[in-house]
């Protein structure tokens, strides 16, 4: 049987619901603060030169 406060309310729905709702918050907060200090291009522009170096590693591995 559920615990129920004075008022009639199941203690650990709302125990469960906080959590959840705490969870979100923790998620968003995350996603904005890297969110807004992220440079989306300059990460696009490391990502296409690391690939550019491994393509070209790749082609000298495959000349020797």
């Amino acid at each position: 049987m559920a615990k129920r406060s004075q008022a009639g309310t199941n203690i650990n729905q709302v125990r469960q619901q906080n959590q959840q709702s705490a969870q979100q918050q923790a998620g968003q907060q995350f996603q904005a603060e890297f969110g807004s200090e992220t440079d989306v291009q300059a990460v696009r522009q490391a990502n296409q030169q690391s690939q550019a170096k491994s393509a070209q590693k790749q082609q000298q591995q495959n000349q020797q």
